[in-house]
């Protein structure tokens, strides 16, 4: 007999996370004065999901993300 576990911790952790990048996301974009379609325009990335906590996204999105708001990596995580 196998019994599996689950870990909801670590998922609740990953939508902390998520949502903690959506908040630090939209403010730099309205801090730029910028809009959604914008920032599609400029990078290529739809961050609407992203700006709502529902979507993940990867590494290298992020850097093009940090690079269009010139900021580093790190200030997503603040």
């Amino acid at each position: 007999m196998c019994v599996i576990i689950y870990d909801f911790s670590v998922m609740d952790n990953d939508k902390e996370i998520l949502l903690k990048l959506a908040v630090r996301l939209k403010a730099l974009r309205k801090s730029m004065k910028v809009t959604q379609e914008e920032v599609y325009n400029a990078t290529g990335v739809h961050i609407a999901r992203v700006e709502q906590g529902k979507r993940d996204i990867s590494y290298t999105t992020l850097r093009k993300l940090a690079q269009y708001f010139q900021v580093s990596l790190s200030e997503f995580d603040e």
